[in-house]
């Protein structure tokens, strides 16, 4: 067997990544709250309450992704949760690059196709439950 080739540990490596970067966000919007984001929402003509999702996909969706329960439904979470964001407060930057040549949404573009790729491969053998 390749020492090199071991997939459960690339795949545990990228759940705990997307996981744990995902939750320090979540935990800011704890400490400081989120009213910025109901105030976005509303002058989108949206109701409030839909910025509480914002716990769902980065509290929960990164809880399911580092102890591997349901991962893909976290990691599905966290996608939903990333495509929100952009649509709501990145928009104007989807296609501007960066001080430094980067794409302007790479934090978010991570985030969101980490997430999609994890959806589709999975969570490996070191998760808690499938």
């Amino acid at each position: 067997m390749n020492a090199l080739h071991q997939p459960d540990l690339g795949k545990l490596i990228l759940r705990l990544t997307l996981g744990i970067l995902l939750l320090l966000h979540g935990i800011a919007k704890l400490r400081y709250g989120i009213d910025w984001i109901g105030d976005s929402l509303v002058g989108m003509g949206l109701p409030r309450f839909i910025a509480y999702g914002v716990y769902v996909g980065e509290i929960l969706a990164p809880l399911m992704l580092i102890l591997g329960i349901y991962a893909r439904i976290g990691a599905l979470l966290a996608v939903g949760n990333m495509a929100f964001a952009i649509l709501i407060a990145h928009m104007g930057e989807l296609w501007q690059l960066n001080d430094s040549g980067g794409w302007a949404l790479e934090l978010q573009g991570f985030f969101l196709f980490t997430a999609l790729a994890l959806v589709f491969i999975g969570p490996g053998r070191y998760a808690v439950r499938q």
